[in-house]
């Protein structure tokens, strides 16, 4: 089977009916994988396609009838999007068989026609030059980078022009793998010499000690080391959250919205084995992969329940930490969640209120002088700062513990966690820390 016909249906599922890459992309590449095809192009194809759809619409619009172009099916829309991004970034694949390649697809899957009209656009483009961008620098950022306008407008609004266009090109980048050392298993030290002596280049992070990067992301997971729960893949970002609820051996500590683990599993490692964590999360699913991850760490003080984290009770101050990683526009995560970039700037008003609502209710949960944090994987101030500063307006027996106190100062920002990718090379993320005092 030809990577690029399992490619075009999986992405013609993605942009049509709205379903996430990323379950697909695990189906699909098992499917590829057992055929001898190469995984790794399927995988750079279709993340690559959905990321840059903004970019080669505004192309390949320049290469026939714009306004022809805007009414054209999306079936044929995506066989255009797959030559050019095979044109443009795939350099193992020569410009003449990309376009031949695509042709052929075009004629199996749609018709001659199609396959005729694909070929002039592909062409037109090898012989012409880039168009020119416009000069709003929204626009220009939004349509070279490919982003949605509207949201790119939000940025410059928030960081100005210089910082957003950073963000922009980082997010297009293709992230290294970050991974976080079971520290019940083993220790920096011994997991860096193991790799060592496979040949295999992990860096640490200068933000954690429990921290990894690499960009040999298939030979680290490929070793037994992997599954045998001496590592997990967590960014550095996520760790750091953990890092700032700070939890102690023996401790109990409630996880709201806490699948699919990746903090989960570092609470239980933070406690040693020792204490509990209650996991909530109302997704059955993601609550297996927790349990996998749970078992292959060999982590034994995890309680799940599979509930809506809203609904969890009974409602009493038991806990010494309680962790709210709140559902969030995700901001932070672009680069490795190739579809989000197109809903991130739908709902927000209504994930405020969700997160409100979850702030208030783990609070319930807190003890006298125990710890509450809340967490999200955004850079937008009204999920993250004006929220905190809300609650605790609301809140006077809470108050805001600043993060530098636990981690350090080059990743915090007015008291808070603060991650910008661009400048830390990883996901952004937010995280404020609050004790309850009464």
């Amino acid at each position: 089977m030809n990577f690029r016909s399992e490619a075009y249906s999986t992405i013609l599922k993605v942009l049509k009916n709205g379903e996430f890459s990323d379950s697909m992309l695990q189906q699909r590449g098992k499917k590829l994988k057992s055929g001898g095809e190469d995984i790794a192009l399927f995988y750079t194809t279709v993340k690559g396609v959905i990321k840059m759809r903004q970019h080669l619409d505004f192309v390949l619009s320049h290469y026939t009838d714009p306004r022809k172009y805007a009414a054209t099916d999306l079936k044929i829309k995506i066989l255009l999007y797959l030559g050019l991004y095979q044109i443009k970034y795939l350099d193992s694949i020569p410009p003449h068989a990309a376009v031949n390649e695509t042709v052929e697809l075009a004629k199996s899957i749609l018709s001659p026609q199609v396959a005729d009209f694909v070929n002039a656009v592909l062409r037109n483009y090898l012989r012409g030059e880039e168009p020119e961008y416009p000069a709003d620098p929204a626009l220009h950022i939004a349509y070279e980078h490919s982003y949605p306008p509207e949201l790119i407008k939000v940025w410059i609004s928030l960081w100005g022009v210089e910082d957003t266009e950073m963000m922009a090109l980082y997010f297009n980048e293709n992230p290294a793998l970050h991974i976080r050392v079971n520290q019940t298993a083993t220790n920096p030290g011994k997991l860096m010499a193991y790799f060592q002596r496979r040949g295999i280049d992990i860096i640490p992070s200068v933000a954690s000690a429990m921290m990894f990067h690499t960009t040999q992301s298939s030979e680290v997971l490929n070793e037994v080391a992997f599954s045998e729960g001496y590592f997990s893949v967590q960014d550095t970002s996520a760790a750091l959250v953990v890092e700032l609820l700070d939890p102690k051996p023996e401790q109990s500590v409630l996880d709201l919205f806490a699948a699919p683990g990746g903090k989960c599993t570092y609470i239980a490692e933070k406690l040693n084995n020792t204490g509990e964590v209650i996991a909530v999360d109302k997704i059955p699913n993601k609550m297996k992969l927790l349990k996998q991850a749970a078992d292959r760490l060999q982590l034994t003080n995890i309680v799940q329940i599979t509930t809506d984290a809203l609904k969890y009770g009974p409602v009493a101050p038991a806990y010494d930490r309680v962790l709210v990683d709140a559902p969030c526009s995700g901001w932070g995560v672009f680069s490795r969640k190739a579809d989000l970039r197109w809903q991130a700037h739908n709902d927000i008003p209504e994930l405020i209120k969700l997160q409100e609502k979850a702030l208030e209710h783990a609070a319930n949960f807190v003890k006298p002088e125990g710890y509450l944090v809340y967490s999200t994987c955004t850079m937008n101030p009204d999920e993250n700062e004006k929220q905190i500063e809300k609650f605790l307006r609301r809140n006077p027996k809470f108050t805001l513990v600043r993060a530098e106190n636990t981690i350090s100062s080059d990743f915090t920002e007015n008291g808070f966690l603060k991650t910008i990718p661009f400048r830390h090379f990883m996901d952004g993320a937010f995280g404020a820390k609050l004790q309850r005092t009464k």
